[in-house]
C-alpha cells in the first residue's frame, strides 16, 4: 500500500507529460501532413544529366 503512494504519482506525472508532449507536437503541425511524404518518394523530379562535351571526350582519351 506504501508504494501506491509513490506510484500514483509517478504515473500521473508521466502521463501529463505524454499529454504535453502530444499537444506540442500537434500544435507544431507534426500530424498536418500524413501522406505528403509517401507521395513525395515516388515524385522522380531529378531533371537528367546533360550530355557531356565533345571535348571533355577527346581530352579523356
Amino acid at each position: 500500500m506504501n508504494t501506491l503512494v509513490f506510484l500514483i504519482p509517478i504515473a500521473l506525472l508521466l502521463g501529463a507529460v505524454w499529454l504535453g508532449a502530444f499537444m506540442w507536437s500537434l500544435k507544431s503541425g507534426q500530424y498536418d501532413d500524413l501522406e505528403g511524404a509517401a507521395w513525395r518518394i515516388l515524385n522522380d523530379d531529378d531533371k537528367p544529366l546533360p550530355p557531356p562535351d565533345k571535348d571533355d571526350r577527346s581530352r579523356k582519351s
